[in-house]
């Protein structure tokens, strides 16, 4: 028996504004406002791919877990008549269902088709790309240690390009249990949003037990997530507190809060709206850094900005530590309207901070 569609556990009520009040601190509060931030392309994507979907074919359209690891977006989008189901099993036969932006394993693809389902794949390009090397390695019969949370969407996606050929690795520390067949045949891959420096140390300690453990083609680490852990160490550096907009299942956004952590903020806490943040978390406090995750739209964000105003962090200092201009065409069956004209949001996924 098929399980009900899943729904995000209790929809947003926005809380009293001005909550926050205004206690004197020694030195001139303010904001360190870390960019970039939110959005990147791959999110954008795959949330305008659910938009567009609805547009052309009309509520419901499904889609097989939540499109990007956010609250807000799921939220928003059930609101425009998305469903959101954990398995294509679960969708009626004939109907659209959109993929994740996290990917899925060839056997979710078939299992979409012998349903006679209208797929639409929103997974993330970069995501992609490492489903990609998955196949090539097995196909040249090396061992792949990928490095990521057993578990995660991505994960699975990944390992079930190869399901004989993975070995999934959780951690630095799961590196030193790791047995492989041939030492001589190994290579690693990683999930797309892991903690860099964490990663960089579970190859590390793989290297040192594999010694001729191969590197992946190019980096497997999204742009977006790196240079979202780049800007928060800046920030963290000077930032008494770190707020990190993102939600709990958000593995970007968790790492964001460790990240800030490691690298020299007194306090930092993850929050999915501007309603969650503490005045405990304000006591003695001169700067507030904030960011958030890749999946996080910037209204959310301008929330808690305009939350810590009125308790007196008025003055917003950005620290900005790259560019990002990178854009992803959306699904192929998206890119032209009704009418089979190229349609003018063909492409998706421009960041936005």
């Amino acid at each position: 028996m098929s399980s009900p569609a899943v729904h995000l556990p209790v929809p947003r009520i926005p809380g009293r504004r001005g909550r926050l009040q205004d206690i004197p601190v020694v030195g001139q509060k303010k904001v360190l406002l870390a960019a970039p931030r939110g959005y990147c392309a791959g999110v954008d994507r795959a949330v305008i791919a659910v938009e567009k979907a609805l547009e052309r074919y009309g509520a419901p359209v499904y889609v097989r877990k939540q499109i990007v690891h956010n609250i807000h977006v799921v939220t928003e989008l059930e609101k425009k008549g998305a469903i959101f189901v954990e398995e294509v099993d679960e969708v009626p036969t004939g109907s659209h269902v959109v993929f994740s932006a996290h990917g899925v394993s060839p056997a979710v693809v078939s299992a979409a088709s012998d349903r006679g389902l209208q797929a639409i794949d929103a997974t993330c390009p970069l995501v992609t790309k490492v489903h990609r090397e998955a196949v090539r390695f097995a196909r040249d019969d090396f061992e792949i240690l990928l490095i990521g949370h057993e578990g995660h969407e991505e994960v699975e996606g990944t390992a079930g390009e190869a399901p004989e050929h993975v070995t999934v690795v959780n951690s630095p520390e799961h590196a030193d249990e790791i047995e492989v067949r041939d030492p001589s045949k190994v290579v690693w891959l990683s999930q797309t949003t892991l903690s860099v420096d964490e990663t960089m140390e579970t190859v590390r300690r793989l290297r040192e037990r594999f010694p001729q453990l191969q590197d992946p083609p190019s980096d497997d680490i999204c742009y977006a997530t790196q240079n979202r852990q780049v800007a928060i160490k800046k920030v963290a550096v000077g930032a008494d507190l770190v707020i990190v907009v993102g939600s709990a299942n958000s593995s970007n956004s968790v790492r964001l809060v460790e990240v800030a952590l490691e690298y020299g903020a007194k306090a930092a806490y993850r929050v999915d709206y501007v309603d969650e943040v503490k005045q405990e978390w304000l006591e003695g406090v001169q700067t507030v850094g904030v960011t958030s995750g890749a999946s996080v739209p910037e209204v959310l964000v301008t929330e808690v900005l305009e939350e810590l105003a009125g308790a007196g962090y008025r003055d917003v200092e950005e620290v900005r530590t790259a560019e990002e201009d990178l854009i992803f065409s959306l699904p192929k069956e998206l890119r032209q309207d009704a009418n089979g004209q190229r349609d003018s949001r063909a492409l998706g996924g421009r960041s936005s901070a």
